[in-house]
């Protein structure tokens, strides 16, 4: 008990953090930034030293390649962290299993601590039994908010309104966003490069031949089309 002591205070106190789109409505209380304020003051409250933090922003908690995630494991390989704290169990991810077997194995075999302040869990104080019960919970809402997803965009889509940016050749109407209409500068490199290919001319000598004779490369005019959808 007294080496675990000396742990937390020595090692590493892991602040992790994590936002995505699997999150919902309550992207304003789950924010990147609010997250970062609710750990710093537990941290200083709790006398919590040496805190240092991971985030993966825009990544789902269904997956745990997260880069942030993975650099935190590599620290705790590494026997430098002590303690690992997160807003609650949903940050951590959310996949029930998985969340499991890192907060009843991984963290334990590896001596850190785990505490998810908003769930009222911290492994220094035993098991809690809600906790099995908020990841199955927290892993329904991610494929709830999956299915939407799919759904909303399935209805686009069957509605004919385009789910991607539009190919090389065509540009987004001023009048309708929505709507993909013939871009005239692409469209003209294009028909050269149907030209070239029907004379027997191979990729090779196509791209260079179209960005040189009319000085639209595909990247140069997709760029000019994304600035002029930012204005």
């Amino acid at each position: 008990m007294q080496s675990k002591k000396k742990n937390e205070q020595t090692g590493i106190t892991a602040l992790y953090c994590r936002l995505s789109r699997d999150d919902g409505g309550d992207g304003d209380s789950n924010s990147i930034v609010n997250q970062r304020k609710m750990l710093t003051k537990y941290a200083k409250e709790s006398g919590f030293s040496n805190t240092r933090f991971y985030v993966d922003d825009g990544i789902t908690g269904t997956r745990f390649d997260r880069p942030g995630f993975q650099a935190m494991l590599e620290d705790i390989e590494m026997g430098y962290v002590s303690t690992v704290i997160v807003k609650d169990l949903s940050r951590l991810g959310r996949d029930y299993v998985t969340v499991g077997q890192y907060t009843d194995i991984y963290f334990p075999d590896h001596n850190v601590r785990f505490i998810a302040i908003n769930d009222l869990v911290d492994s220094d104080e035993g098991e809690n039994e809600i906790a099995p019960f908020k990841n199955v919970m927290n892993e329904m809402y991610a494929r709830d908010i999956s299915r939407k997803v799919r759904s909303a965009h399935r209805i686009r889509g069957t509605s004919g309104e385009p789910l991607s940016q539009p190919p090389y050749g065509y540009m987004k109407s001023p009048e309708n966003k929505k709507k993909w209409i013939i871009d005239p500068e692409a469209a003209e490199v294009v028909k050269d490069i149907f030209k070239m290919a029907l004379e027997g001319k191979g990729a090779e000598t196509i791209a260079p031949a179209s960005c040189r004779k009319k000085g639209a490369c595909p990247d140069g005019i997709l760029a000019k089309q994304r600035a002029a959808e930012r204005r």
